[in-house]
């Protein structure tokens, strides 16, 4: 593998609360040097990432919905996604409701989650995330059925604001339930290159790293 084929598996973010417009054109930068495949950001920068992208091949315009709880109502996720869509998002990682799910209201967190990928264009890529760490081993194949059924191209793990490591058992469980009926985006922990040679073993299709590790992982292929 290359330094550009690892980075294309890798979406870079500046998603915390306290990060700037000098941190998103950081990372459009990084992302035209070593092709990481997506740049995330909270909604409200899409536009002006999607300006900084335009020009940059292979590089995707993503950003979180009902995000980081999930928690938000249905119709504030839809009103969200709508927005995200003419902003230019390319990649939208949406928060599974998990208190509902957790709640046994199975029905409520598919169908809001089949209404918000409903509204997504040709060009867009969607992914569900479970929070993995929220979850217990006898809730992760309900977890994955769901996203599975919903209709999103990937089930990401997590959105790294709760604790926890890589999980690389608990996604190799992950991968053993859902097979090849949905991609698998691992989030949350990874740090190192031994943690991504691990996961692309298992068979995870994509990672999201933060921007010092991924840097390093990247260039360990160099």
């Amino acid at each position: 593998m290359t330094a550009k084929e690892a980075a294309q598996l890798i979406d870079i973010s500046a998603v915390r609360t306290q990060h700037t417009r000098a941190d998103i054109d950081e990372l459009v930068v990084y992302a035209k040097e070593y092709s990481f495949i997506n740049v995330h950001v909270l909604p409200n920068w899409i536009a002006y990432l999607a300006e900084k992208l335009k020009d940059i091949p292979d590089v995707y315009v993503g950003a979180p919905c009902g995000f980081p709880s999930g928690g938000h109502s249905t119709e504030v996720k839809i009103k969200e996604a709508e927005q995200m869509i003419r902003d230019g998002v390319e990649e939208m990682d949406i928060v599974m409701n998990v208190g509902r799910f957790r709640s046994g209201e199975y029905d409520y967190v598919l169908d809001e989650l089949r209404q918000i990928i409903s509204l997504k264009k040709e060009y867009m890529k969607t992914k569900v995330l479970i929070e993995l760490n929220c979850l217990s081993d006898e809730e992760l194949p309900k977890a994955c059925e769901i996203v599975a059924a919903s209709g999103a191209d990937f089930l990401k793990t997590g959105t790294g604001w709760v604790p926890g490591d890589a999980n690389i058992d608990r996604i190799r469980k992950i991968k053993e339930i859902v097979g090849n009926s949905v991609k698998i985006k691992a989030a949350g922990g990874i740090r190192t290159r031994e943690e991504f040679d691990q996961l692309l073993e298992i068979g995870v299709d994509r990672f999201g790293i933060n921007t010092q590790s991924a840097l390093e992982i990247v260039r360990s292929f160099e």
